[in-house]
C-alpha cells in the first residue's frame, strides 16, 4: 500500500492543478445540488419492531387523517392570585385565543377548547387548550411556530400568565456555532505547532471544502433519501474532527522529510505513502463504527451512519490527493520561518521524547496511575439510568418548562406525559381494557375509549401518577403490556422514548463487540502485532466508559452541574452511549493508529523497542497532541448550547478524547510497551503468513527506493508505476 500511495502522492504533486481543479469542480457540483434541491425536513422517525411502532402504524391505518404522529402544542392558562380561569373576563381571553388558533396555520389539524373538554383544573386555577398539527414538529413552518408563540399575547396583558409546551416548539437543531469555535481554536493551535500560517491553513482549508462537499451532498439528497436535519450536524462534526486531523498528519510528515533532505515532489510522495497509509486505516475505523450503527435497527440512525462515513471518505480521499496538490501550490512557505531561513532545527529532545523517558524508566506507576485513575472516574457508570429528554429537563427559564411545571402543579406530575392505549377490537373489548388499566397501580386517569368509524379499533389515554420520565412510569407501560393480550398496546411520546431507550441498550453490547472486534483484526493486518491491537481496544474501552461515569455524575448525579450550567439533572440520554462509541473510538483509533505507527516503522528500521517509543514520541507526540486539543476545542463548543441533550453531547464527547488522547494514548501505551519489550510485536508465524502485509511503516517502500537509487534511476522508474 505504501508504494502504491507513493505514486499517488508523487502523481498529486505533480499535476497539482488538475487535482485542485477536479476538488474544486466537485465542491461546486455539490453546491449547486444542495441549492437547487428542495429545503429539507427532519427525517421520518421509526423504530421497527416495537410495540410503540406497531400502534403507531394501526393508529395510521384506522384512524386515516388522525396525524397520530403529528406535533402537539398545550398553550397554558393560569389565573392570577385570587382568580380562576373559570371566570368571564379569562373565559373570554381563552376563547379568543382559541379562535385565534382555529383560524390560523393550515398545518393545524385540530383545536380544543379548555372547557368543553374539561380541561381545567380542580381549583379552577389553570386550564389548557391542546392544539395538534398535521405534521411532526421538524416540518412545522416558522410562521406556524410564530403563531403558536404570539397566541395569548392579549390575555398576557390582561394578567394572565400564558405559557407554550409540547413538540411543536421543537425547531431543527442549530449548527455553525461549535463549528466555528472549533475552527478559531484550530486555526491557533495549527500555528503554534507548525509556526508557518500556510501550514496552518492547509489542514482547516481542506477540512472545510471536504465538510462543504460531504453537506451539500447530504442537502441535496436529503429529501431523495429521507435524510433528516440532524444527519448534517453528526457529519459536520465527524467530517471536520478527521478533516483536520487526516491533514495535520501528512503535513506534519511531509515537513519531517523535507528537514532530511528530501525533495519536495519525493517529500509529499513519501509523506502520503506513510501518513497516508495510517490515514487510509484510521479512516477505515471511522467508516466502521459509523456504518456498524445500522446494527441498532434505527432507519434515522442507519442514515446518519452512513452520511457521516460518506464524509469521512471524502476526507481521507482529500487527504491523499489534495494535500500533496496544495503542497506543491505552497512550496518552501509550508516551513517555519527560521527554516526557511536556512537555520537548522535543533535536534534537543521535545516534550513527546522527554515524556516517553520518564514514561520508560516509571511504566509501572503510569500504568497504575492511569488505569485506577479513570477506574475510579468511570465508577458512576454502574448507576447509568437512560431515557428520553422532555420539557421537564429543559431550562427554567424557557416556555416550555414553564409550561410543563404550570401543568404538573395543577393537573399532576403524569400529566405531561400521557399515554396511548391501542386496542385493536370492538367496544366491549375497550371497555374491558379501561377496567383493567383503572385497577393497575401507576395509573391516575383513564379515559372512556374512543372507536373509529368503522368500530374496530380503539383509543384509551392513560395519565400516569408520575412523571413521564420516571421509573414509575415506565412500571407502568410494562404493566398495561403484561395485563393485555396482543391486541393491545400502548404507544404515544413517553410509551416511544421509552422503547426507543430499550433499543439502544440492548443494541450496545453487540454495537461494541462488531466495532472493536473489526477494528481488532484491521489493527493486527497494520501493526503485525496480537498484544497492540488488544492493548488499543481495552484502552478505548477504558476511556469510554470513564466518559461515560464522568456523564453520569455531571447530568445524572448534579456534580459541578453549576459549573457546565445543568439545570435539571436527570436520566442520560438514550442516544449517549451508542453515539459516544461511535465517534471517540474512530478518534482514538486514529491516535492509536498515527502514534503506534511510528513507534513500529522505527522497530521495524532496526530500533530497540523502548528506543521506538521514544522515536514515535518525538515525531508523532506533538501532532497528535494538537489533534486532540483542537477535538477538544470543537465538541466544548456544544456545552454552551441551551439545549441538554447537546450539552451533554458536547462535554461526553470533549471528556472522552480527553481522557483518550491525554491519559491512555499518551501515558498508558508507552508505560505497556515498555512493559512488554519485544513481545509487543509478537505475531504467531501462522497468522504472520495469514495476513496481508501492507506495508503501513513503509519498509518495502524503502527498500525499493534504497534500490532504485542505486541503480541510478533516483526513484524515476517507481514514480512512473
Amino acid at each position: 500500500m505504501a508504494t502504491y500511495l507513493y505514486t499517488l502522492g508523487r502523481s498529486a504533486f505533480r499535476r497539482r492543478r488538475l487535482v485542485a481543479f477536479i476538488w474544486v469542480a466537485l465542491l461546486v457540483l455539490a453546491g449547486v445540488g444542495a441549492a437547487s434541491a428542495s429545503t429539507a425536513t427532519s427525517s421520518s422517525f421509526s423504530i421497527p419492531g416495537t410495540e410503540a411502532q406497531k400502534a403507531f402504524d394501526l393508529l395510521d391505518e384506522r384512524f386515516p387523517g388522525g396525524s397520530a404522529d403529528g406535533a402537539t402544542a398545550r398553550v397554558v392558562f393560569k389565573a392570577p392570585g385570587g382568580e380562576k380561569m373559570t371566570e368571564a373576563a379569562n373565559r373570554a381571553e381563552v376563547d379568543k385565543a382559541v379562535r385565534e388558533l382555529k383560524s390560523g396555520s393550515d398545518q393545524i389539524a385540530s383545536v380544543t377548547d379548555p372547557y368543553a373538554a374539561g380541561a381545567v383544573s380542580k381549583n379552577g386555577r389553570t386550564a389548557y387548550v391542546s392544539v395538534s398539527y398535521k405534521v411532526n414538529g421538524m416540518e412545522l413552518t416558522d410562521a406556524a411556530r410564530e403563531e403558536l408563540q404570539e397566541t395569548g399575547a392579549e390575555a398576557r396583558e390582561a394578567g394572565l400568565t400564558v405559557e407554550i409546551g409540547g413538540d411543536a416548539l421543537q425547531a431543527a437543531p442549530e449548527t455553525g456555532a461549535g463549528e466555528i469555535i472549533g475552527v478559531i481554536i484550530a486555526g491557533v493551535v495549527l500555528v503554534i505547532t507548525f509556526g508557518s500560517l500556510v501550514a496552518a491553513g492547509l489542514p482547516l482549508l481542506t477540512a472545510i471544502i471536504g465538510v462543504g462537499i460531504g453537506i451539500s451532498t447530504i442537502t441535496a439528497l436529503a429529501n431523495v433519501l429521507d435524510l433528516g436535519s440532524t444527519t448534517a450536524t453528526l457529519a459536520t462534526m465527524i467530517g471536520l474532527a478527521v478533516g483536520i486531523d487526516y491533514a495535520l498528519f501528512i503535513v506534519s510528515r511531509y515537513r519531517a522529510e523535507l528537514a532530511e533532505g528530501r525533495e519536495h515532489e519525493d517529500a509529499a510522495g513519501r509523506a502520503v505513502g506513510t501518513a497516508g497509509s495510517a490515514v487510509v486505516f484510521a479512516g477505515l475505523t471511522v467508516v466502521i463504527a459509523l456504518v456498524g450503527l445500522a446494527v441498532v435497527n434505527i432507519p434515522m440512525l442507519t442514515k446518519m451512519g452512513f452520511a457521516a462515513a460518506g464524509t469521512v471518505v471524502i476526507a481521507v480521499l482529500i487527504a491523499l490527493t489534495l494535500i500533496p496538490a496544495l503542497l506543491g501550490f505552497a512550496g518552501k512557505r509550508v516551513l517555519g520561518r527560521k527554516v526557511r531561513k536556512g537555520k537548522q532545527i535543533s535536534d534537543k529532545p521535545n516534550a513527546g521524547t522527554r515524556w516517553a523517558s520518564f514514561v520508560l524508566r516509571r511504566p509501572v506507576v503510569v500504568l497504575l496511575a492511569g488505569v485506577l485513575g479513570l477506574g475510579a472516574i468511570a465508577v458512576p457508570a454502574g448507576s447509568l439510568e437512560m431515557g428520553l429528554p422532555d420539557d421537564g429537563s429543559q431550562p427554567t427559564s424557557t416556555t416550555q418548562r414553564k409550561a410543563y411545571d404550570l401543568l404538573s402543579d395543577g393537573f399532576g406530575p403524569g400529566f405531561n406525559g400521557p399515554l396511548m392505549v391501542v386496542v385493536d377490537g370492538d367496544r366491549q373489548k375497550a371497555d374491558r381494557t379501561v377496567e383493567v388499566i383503572q385497577g393497575i397501580e401507576g395509573a391516575a386517569a383513564v379515559t372512556p375509549a374512543t372507536l373509529n368509524k368503522a368500530g374496530d379499533t380503539a383509543m384509551i389515554t392513560v395519565i400516569p401518577k408520575d412523571r413521564p420520565s420516571s421509573v414509575a412510569t415506565e412500571e407502568l407501560v410494562h404493566s398495561i403490556r403484561d395485563a393485555g393480550d396482543d391486541d393491545v398496546l400502548v404507544t404515544g411520546a413517553t410509551a416511544m422514548n421509552i422503547d426507543f431507550s430499550q433499543r439502544m441498550n440492548d443494541a450496545l453490547l453487540p454495537y461494541l463487540a462488531l466495532v472493536v472486534g473489526l477494528a481488532f483484526l484491521l489493527l493486527m493486518v497494520v501493526f503485525r502485532s496480537v498484544l497492540v491491537p488488544l492493548k488499543a481496544a481495552l484502552g478505548f474501552l477504558l476511556s469510554v466508559v470513564a466518559a461515560l461515569g464522568a456523564v453520569v455524575a455531571v447530568f445524572q448525579w448534579g456534580w459541578l452541574g453549576s459549573l457546565f450550567g445543568v439545570e435539571q439533572t436527570g436520566p442520560i440520554m438514550s442516544m449517549m452511549p451508542i453515539f459516544m462509541v461511535g465517534v471517540v473510538f474512530g478518534l482514538a483509533m486514529d491516535y492509536e493508529v498515527f502514534l503506534v505507527t511510528r513507534m513500529r516503522e522505527a522497530y521495524v528500521h532496526g530500533e530497540r523497542p523502548g528506543q521506538a517509543v521514544v522515536t514515535g514520541f518525538q515525531h508523532s507526540a506533538r501532532v497528535v497532541v494538537a489533534a486532540a486539543i483542537i477535538m477538544i476545542a470543537v465538541f466544548s463548543g456544544f456545552i454552551g448550547s441551551s439545549e441538554q441533550m447537546i450539552k451533554m453531547i458536547g462535554f461526553g464527547l470533549a471528556i472522552a478524547v480527553f481522557f483518550d488522547a491525554f491519559v491512555v494514548r499518551m501515558a498508558i501505551v508507552p508505560a505497556v510497551l515498555a512493559l512488554l519489550g519485544h513481545k509487543a510485536w509478537w505475531l504467531p508465524r501462522w497468522l504472520d503468513r495469514a495476513l496481508p502485509n501492507v506495508d503501513v511503516e513503509g519498509e518495502k517502500l524503502n527498500k525499493e527506493l534504497a534500490a532504485t537509487s542505486v541503480d541510478g534511476g533516483e526513484e524515476r522508474e517507481l514514480a512512473r508505476a
